[in-house]
């Protein structure tokens, strides 16, 4: 199968790191976004901040524009930040939710807006959202408010995008060991963390990047539209 040409954003570490990952080994061209580069880094970097809308338009150009366009793109970029409703000032709550709806509901909106003027028909979108974007985020209310727009986003644009042969869906994890919240599992909180899947464990960033590289896949075609529910059986919706 002919390379394929992929843009994965908040690729620096985690999750997006796997995805990329995933990707290379797959024989894909892979540029990955992150906020600045690395030295020595040998990998295909686009700089920008997805705050910034017109940073965005410019980093998946540049991304298009370094592969001879783009085949694949996968928003995974995202911010986590605490603000419970009775413990957060007013200042501190109309920040966390204008920083968190602008990297992880308006950044994937608008790099979705780039990339569609850039992938052919076989096209895939594939965006990731959260399990709590179904069963709430009580101490990131934005964060979850941004996931269900996310998956909104998905299904509308699976739709829009459908007639030009570009399928679009979403994964959808539960908590994930990843190297920021090694502390976290390696703590008493962390048994009860995973204790919320009958599997007594949290996914692997490799897990998620496997569920990815099958939405983006030509195989996978039927499933635009879909969010996938990776959360080992600790919620059901």
């Amino acid at each position: 199968m002919t390379a394929r040409r992929v843009l994965v954003t908040g690729a620096a570490r985690g999750i997006g790191a796997a995805i990329a990952a995933a990707f290379k080994a797959n024989g894909d061209r892979v540029a990955l976004h992150r906020r600045a580069p690395s030295p020595g880094d040998d990998d295909l970097v686009v700089t920008g901040d997805l705050s910034d809308p017109d940073a965005t338009l410019a980093l998946v150009d540049a991304a298009a524009e370094a592969l001879g366009g783009l085949d694949v793109v996968v928003n995974n970029a995202a911010i986590y930040v605490e603000h419970k409703i009775l413990d957060t000032d007013y200042a501190a709550w109309q920040a966390a939710w204008r920083d968190t709806l602008a990297v992880d509901l308006l950044a994937p909106a608008n790099v979705c807006w780039a990339a569609a003027r850039h992938l052919p028909r076989g096209g895939r979108i594939v965006n990731v959202s959260s399990r709590g974007a179904f069963r709430g985020e009580p101490d990131h209310p934005a964060y979850g408010a941004a996931k269900a727009g996310l998956n909104s986003l998905t299904q509308s644009l699976a739709r829009a995008l459908a007639p030009r042969g570009i399928a679009v869906s979403a994964v959808a994890p539960g908590f994930v060991a990843t190297d920021l919240v090694e502390s976290l599992l390696s703590s008493e909180e962390g048994v009860a963390i995973r204790a919320q899947s009958p599997f007594d464990r949290v996914a692997t960033a490799e897990e998620i990047a496997a569920a990815v590289l099958y939405l983006a896949s030509p195989a996978a075609e039927w499933s635009s539209g879909a969010i996938l529910d990776l959360n080992g059986a600790s919620y059901f919706r």
